[in-house]
């Protein structure tokens, strides 16, 4: 570890680096590679190291499943009180360490320090939220069917694979492996190689409280490596894949050649449709807080702001105000409120994006371009409004950084039609006055999740998911995503005749 001294970390934190080169974690206990190679994780707000992740081969990815394979039948014959005590002190206890956890994520991902620690506690409640629910499913449930006794059956599946992403490693861990454990299963989880850390800091504290070994294992390593493994693997029994519908549709046909059921949440490219009724400064500074949160590395951000013609040059004064104000700096820093980009790959990304859509014909409306932050040389870029053609690459392929592309409309059916003109289908939302038009919009648009006046709103209990490019299989966060962690026996008896 070679951080700045201006970065001062928790002493759990630096104790924690420094145990580098860190290692996956399988059946309770370290799981070193046997091939030594190491993948650096670098801190995005400064470019500087600050640990070691090692890489596993296929032969130990195939290993690791194994393991949560024999753990399972242990931990799904716990009594449901039982299993139910364990997560609950474990979601305890990462709630006591969420300054620690939120600093390991802020450093990893590029987080601001409070978002992250956010994010630990979205996993904690998340956690709660299904053990509660996992309380109050009938394992049998009889049927009405004239001539026989019947009832299905349901119990859980085994191990349960999980590849995550960069964007948010802890919190959707939580949305990922909540209702798996809820529901018996053992997990395997797949970081994403930028941003291992937070899921090491987890495999290790479970153990710590009391969770068996083999039920939360974590496999580190890079995604044509380690992910490619997991997902070729026969003996998994579902397989959860968060990430880029190009990677999702190779996930999703090696699932397909295996029979395994795959769960995939993939892009976006979302739209906020802003009505002429609205309240212009209020409307403004939620989407500008949309697309700059976590320097708009969010799949269902509204990225597309359409906006009614009559209040168009209102809306964007108002935005580039409040994107002038926007501070952007290391994510330990207090005040900064808005952090980097992941690493330099995403950096030229988003940069490259700005660059192509204005070639197309786009105007750069406000921002753009790298951002300077003094003392550090991180993947920092400023946010960015483009305008025009709804054809322009920048307005259809996801940049997944602080890029908002306008354009206008006059009436609701043109609205509704330039919102669904997309392969996407994850995440819009409709900003109006009036409750009816609202209601019509939200319900005409073409995504898995329709908002009304907020934007990235995940209530529990509601689900959460995309159509078209945007994923398949179930959502999350709602109680379909826990059954989807049982597997169903119809159990059928004939009656004597009568």
């Amino acid at each position: 570890m070679s951080l700045s001294t201006a970065i001062k970390l928790l002493p759990e934190v630096e104790a924690f680096l420094k145990g580098s080169p860190l290692t996956s974690f399988v059946g309770g206990k370290n799981f070193p590679a046997a091939s030594g190679e190491l993948i650096p994780t670098i801190d995005p707000g400064s470019g500087e190291k600050i640990a070691d992740i090692e890489e596993l081969t296929t032969a130990e990815v195939d290993r690791a499943v194994d393991i949560a394979n024999a753990s399972f039948a242990d931990w799904a014959a716990l009594p449901l009180e039982q299993r139910s005590s364990i997560l609950l002190r474990l979601a305890d206890a990462v709630e006591q360490r969420k300054a620690i956890i939120g600093q390991i994520e802020a450093l990893d991902a590029g987080k601001i320090e409070a978002q992250a620690q956010g994010d630990v506690q979205n996993f904690v409640d998340t956690l709660r939220y299904f053990v509660k629910l996992a309380n109050d499913v009938p394992k049998r449930t009889k049927l009405d069917v004239d001539g026989f006794e019947a009832w299905t059956y349901k119990q859980p599946w085994g191990a349960c694979a999980f590849i995550f992403p960069w964007n948010f490693p802890f919190l959707l861990i939580g949305w990922g492996i909540s209702p798996a454990l809820a529901a018996g299963n053992t997990v395997v989880i797949k970081p994403a190689e930028d941003t291992s850390l937070s899921a090491i800091y987890l495999a290790r504290l479970a153990t710590e409280v009391g969770v068996p070994p083999g039920v939360i294992n974590v496999v580190t390593g890079r995604g044509a490596t380690v992910g490619s493994a997991l997902t070729h693997n026969s003996k998994i029994k579902r397989m959860s894949f968060t990430g880029s519908p190009e990677v999702g549709q190779l996930v999703g046909e090696a699932c397909g050649r295996n029979l395994v059921p795959v769960k995939l949440e993939l892009g976006g490219k979302g739209a906020a449709v802003v009505f002429d009724d609205v309240d212009v400064p209020a409307t403004a500074a939620a989407l500008v807080g949309a697309i700059t949160f976590h320097s708009g590395q969010v799949c269902c951000d509204a990225t597309r702001w359409l906006i009614q013609k009559s209040i168009y040059n209102e809306f964007v004064e108002e935005c580039k105000q409040l994107m002038s104000a926007i501070r952007i700096g290391h994510p330990l820093d207090p005040n900064s409120q808005m952090g980097p980009v992941v690493n330099p790959k995403q950096c030229d990304r988003v940069l490259g994006y700005q660059q192509k859509g204005t070639a197309g014909g786009a105007e750069c409306i406000y921002g753009g371009g790298p951002a300077t932050v003094e003392g550090y040389q991180g993947n920092y870029v400023k946010p960015a409004l483009l305008s025009g053609s709804l054809d322009n690459v920048a307005a259809r392929e996801e940049i997944f950084g602080p890029v908002a592309y306008l354009a206008t409309f006059e009436s609701e059916e043109e609205a509704i039609q330039m919102a669904n003109d997309t392969d996407y289908g994850l995440a819009n939302s409709v900003w109006t006055a009036d409750s009816a038009r609202a209601a019509r919009v939200a319900e005409a648009m073409e995504a898995g999740n329709s908002w009304i006046n907020a934007h990235n709103v995940f209530a529990q209990g509601v689900p959460y998911g995309g159509v078209k490019r945007s994923g398949l299989g179930g959502g999350v966060l709602s109680p379909e995503t826990l059954m989807d962690y049982y597997r169903s026996t119809s159990v059928v008896r004939p009656l004597p005749a009568k």
